[in-house]
């Protein structure tokens, strides 16, 4: 797999950098949904460099009870890892999230991913990972999130948090593939990778110090 072939001081030089080059906390969305009334299930899908961190992240995350590694963007045939590395499927490593809307919101989960999981400002790479597959993307179900998302984002740029504007493309989910089984999991599985332990840990610290009322320590499942 080329991310871990790549030299350890490239690694090391990206987790040296802030995970997402804001100048500053991220705040909450001000057009966020309401918690729900009663225990349910939603699902948020996003894309944002090396589904590895990202997946890892949001199985940490207070409300969540599945995060799975996959493949979003392409079409069925192509979902398989080898083919997506080439950069000519469309897909891009995402990240389907089911979660309990009664204990955590969509705008909630989206200030993880633009506050710890990722560098939004970043076009078509994540660190040391290049190509339409690590870009930064909110695959939206539903009005809903478009609109949530979409006022977010106005939001964050509005405020100038990020030292750069704000890449993410907001576009409909057409399709969510699972990865293969050895991707679940990945980072807590290796956490002694260098790749893992310089570009992926570093995300989840920050998830306990920048969010600590989001972080829960027990791990959600990954399929």
């Amino acid at each position: 797999m080329t991310r871990r072939l790549l030299p350890i001081l490239l690694l090391f030089a990206a987790a040296c950098v802030s995970a997402t080059a804001a100048t500053g906390p991220v705040p909450a969305p001000k057009v966020d949904a309401a918690l729900a009334a009663t225990p349910g299930r939603a699902t948020m899908v996003i894309a944002g460099g090396c589904f590895w961190g990202i997946q890892q992240v949001y199985q940490h995350v207070k409300g969540v009870i599945r995060a799975t590694s996959g493949y979003s963007g392409g079409t069925p045939d192509t979902a398989h890892y080898e083919i997506v590395s080439t950069d000519t499927t469309g897909h891009a490593e995402a990240v389907e999230i089911v979660y309990d809307p009664s204990i955590v919101t969509y705008g909630q989960l989206l200030q993880v991913f633009f506050s710890v999981a990722h560098d939004p400002t970043e076009l078509d790479r994540q660190g040391p990972d290049v190509g339409t597959q690590y870009r930064s993307v909110i695959f939206f179900a539903n009005p809903e999130q478009q609109k949530i998302a979409k006022a977010y984002i106005a939001q964050l740029d509005q405020a100038k948090i990020f030292n750069r504007k704000i890449v993410t493309d907001v576009t409909p989910l057409r399709g969510f593939f699972p990865a293969e089984d050895y991707h679940q999991d990945y980072a807590t599985l290796h956490p002694n990778e260098p790749y893992i332990a310089f570009n992926d840990a570093p995300k989840l610290t920050a998830l306990q110090k920048t969010l600590p009322e989001l972080y829960v320590a027990k791990k959600a499942a990954a399929k």
